[in-house]
């Protein structure tokens, strides 16, 4: 949010008429509260409920990609860092309809109903018994939730990016000229407001997730989590609205940008007009459009340029810092997320950087600029994005070692074409197992089990089970890209039972995938943590069902009402069991415990060092950017250099979908490396492009144009005059 690009407001009088002039403009423009005008609470809390709207939807985004909708991670980063670079490409629509068209107050209130809608369909999207029409608890029109995905994003991307450059400009035109100080301090809780919101939706939104909501099956509850902040986006135009009899809503004045662009585009084209060699050249192509522009706009437009050339290799930057949000989510959900009496959702752990922003600003404003200042060290702006650059490079090579110890790991999924097959012998004798030509033959002990094993879809036509002179074959016709489970027991005649298991990637929450075989003589039921499975018939299987780290009991009770009970082991975090109820021995349980899935070892705690890295590289480079920025621009021109900013916050979320997408990397780790690698390279250009960099004054430039038109117009007065001008001081 930009505080320097409003409307410059007339002068209130003489300084003997202000107080009746003040209380002239209180009495039109609203009351005041505490010498501030009443007006702006409504813009800070509209501000607070919007930003918790945005960010606790965007929180949770991924993982409704990946786990709702079903998509790989690739896409799921893809399809997320698009959005990201819609919502920052569309607030130069939004300043332009606001300045040139509506005004902000209006573009405010038509953006934020746009906004409302798409935040609702979002929410209707992620409702699972929509189209859950067998109620197996799988949607059955993918597509459909797609489509209403796709739309509410859109519809959320133009809205939040349409009104970003509106709200922190419009509350600063509720104040009067001399209210500069009230001004400030505005702009300091308005800041608060969205890190506040930001910071609060951010914890508050997985937890939401994490619950359990349908009508026909329980599942993870995303209508909720995108429901809340779809309620707190209409809480927020309502606020607004409510304040409108107070606001001061100026009329739209033109808008700089444009003013800007046409000046460049004229300038390009009357260059290429005018490209042969009889024609002179000038100091700065920019020159080129003296015919047309005023020399003023034609210097502004210079300064300007110089400041958005240092922008080019700024949105590697945010191609890495704004994956805190995808990939770096999605290795949390990899991740143990224990911390002793609270349970971290991966989802939450994107809460680290706002925390640490608000410990690391003032520490770094008052203790670590200060030191370098005694060291004698000239720490320029230009230095410090620098060294920006190089940390977010550095916390990417952090995030790139913990993933090294994930994959230690991580369990190997099927891919494109591939079939796992996992064997559990519930038999008395050794089971001995033939998929095919080319595959070896396997041995399984009695009451045992395999590790999955991986075959070729096409390749896997039929099965030989052998229990010492009894013999089975049997035909499979897999679809791929499956996990299985195969169940042999020799009670008479050879049996067999083939589960689709259904596990294909790490559980999103971190609870634990638990199914029970029964392995007894007759039908039982089965009780665990208060989760009831009735009527297990005998050589059947429960379907997996979560449940939370942890002792859980177990208690069976079979047709003669005969109950035994028994403790489970500890589960971990984001493991998978298949527990065969054995059998009962003095009222004992036995169980059988076959793990499918290893749980998470590796915690979540190792991820704080890259976001701590990565938040200290962000407050050295995005404070200080726009803090250059505005030192290096002229007055006027705030609004273009903030479209800029934005704009490169876009580019860089484009950049993680191209080199994502044209890396092919199949690990992980390697792709952080590539991108630390990426982003250091053009550190080093940045470097090199600083370094050559001349710092101006723009007041003073600004002053000395003055001083030329003054001393135009005093030329062309005494021409008229005179008829003649006034002696130069070569003529002298």
């Amino acid at each position: 949010h930009t505080t320097q690009d409003f409307p410059s407001q007339e002068s209130s009088g003489s300084s003997a008429g202000a107080p009746m002039e003040k209380n002239k403009k209180e009495r039109k423009y609203g009351p005041s509260c505490f010498g501030y005008p009443l007006s702006i609470f409504f813009i800070v809390i509209n501000e607070f409920c919007e930003r918790f709207s945005y960010y606790g939807m965007r929180a949770v985004l991924v993982l409704y990609f990946k786990y709702f909708l079903h998509w790989d991670d690739n896409l799921s980063t893809a399809i997320y860092h698009t959005f990201v670079a819609l919502c920052y490409l569309t607030p130069i629509l939004g300043a332009i309809i606001a300045d040139s068209w509506l005004g902000k107050f209006k573009t405010i209130i038509s953006l934020s109903i746009v906004y409302t809608i798409g935040q609702a369909i979002m929410a209707v999207s992620s409702i699972n018994d929509l189209t859950d029409y067998n109620r197996d608890g799988t949607p059955d029109n993918i597509p459909l939730h797609i489509g209403l995905s796709m739309i509410g994003l859109i519809l959320i991307a133009f809205g939040t990016g349409g009104i970003k450059p509106c709200v922190a400009a419009f509350g600063g035109d509720q104040f009067e000229e001399e209210q500069e100080k009230q001004r400030n301090r505005f702009f300091s809780l308005f800041y608060l407001s969205v890190n506040a919101g930001s910071l609060l939706s951010t914890i508050i939104t997985p937890i939401l997730r994490g619950e359990e909501c349908g009508i026909h099956t329980k599942q993870q509850c995303y209508p909720l989590a995108f429901g809340v902040p779809a309620a707190l986006m209409a809480v927020s135009l309502m606020v607004f609205i409510l304040g409108s009899k107070m606001y001061k809503k100026g009329h739209p004045q033109g808008n700089i940008m444009l003013e800007v662009s046409k000046c460049v585009g004229f300038a390009v084209k009357n260059r290429f007009q005018h490209r042969r060699k009889q024609f002179p050249k000038r100091e700065h192509w920019l020159d080129w459009a003296s015919e047309k522009y005023d020399k003023r706009l034609i210097t502004q437009t210079k300064m300007v340029l110089r400041v958005l050339f240092l922008y080019i290799p700024l949105p590697m930057f945010w191609a890495l810092f704004d994956q805190q949000g995808s990939r770096w989510t999605l290795q949390a959900t990899t991740m143990d997320g224990n911390f002793g009496a609270i349970q971290i959702q991966p989802d939450q752990m994107q809460t680290v950087n706002p925390i640490l922003i608000v410990v690391m600003v003032p520490i770094v404003d008052a203790v670590v600029y200060p030191l370098i200042k005694k060291c004698h060290f000239n720490f320029t702006p230009l230095r410090k994005i620098t060294v920006g650059m190089f940390l977010a490079s550095l916390a990417f090579v952090a995030a790139a070692l913990v993933q090294v110890q994930i994959d230690k790991t991580l369990p190997d999924f099927p891919k494109e074409g591939q079939s796992q097959i996992k064997v559990i012998n519930l038999g008395t004798d050794v089971a001995k197992v033939d998929f095919g030509p080319g595959v070896e033959n396997m041995s399984v002990e009695s009451l045992m089990a395999t590790n999955y094993m991986t075959f070729d879809t096409t390749s896997l036509k039929g099965m030989n089970i052998a229990y010492g002179n009894q013999i089975l074959n049997r035909s499979l016709n897999f679809l791929g890209k499956e996990r299985h489970t195969l169940i042999l027991k020799n009670s008479g005649d050879i049996q067999t039972e083939l589960l689709l298991d259904g596990l294909t990637s790490k559980s999103e929450d971190g609870k634990n995938q638990i199914r029970f075989i029964n392995n007894l003589a007759s039908t039982i039921n089965i009780t665990m943590d208060s989760t009831h499975f009735e009527d297990v018939m005998k050589f059947s299987a429960t379907n997996y069902t979560s449940f939370t780290r942890g002792v859980k009991e177990i208690v069976v009770v079979g047709d003669n009402s005969l109950t035994c009970k028994n403790q489970s082991i500890s589960f971990g975090y984001g493991s998978a069991y298949t527990i065969v109820i054995q059998g009962c021995n003095n009222n004992t349980l036995a169980l059988r415990y076959v793990e499918d899935i290893q749980p998470n070892t590796v915690h979540m705690a190792w991820q704080i060092p890259q976001y701590f890295i990565m938040t200290c590289g962000e407050v050295v480079f995005s404070v200080t950017g726009l803090a250059f920025s505005y030192s290096q621009a002229p007055s006027n021109m705030k609004s273009v250099l903030q479209a800029g900013w934005l704009l490169t916050v876009a580019v860089g979320n484009i950049i993680v979908l191209i080199v994502a997408g044209a890396s092919k990397l199949s690990e992980q780790w390697a792709e952080y490396v590539l991108f630390a690698a990426l982003l250091m390279a053009v550190c080093i250009i940045f470097s090199i492009m600083a370094y050559f960099y001349t710092y101006v004054d723009p007041v003073e430039i600004e002053a000395q144009l003055e001083e030329d038109e003054k001393k135009k117009m005093e030329n062309e007065k005494s021409i008229c005059e005179n008829g003649t001008g006034p002696i130069s001081q070569s003529e002298m």
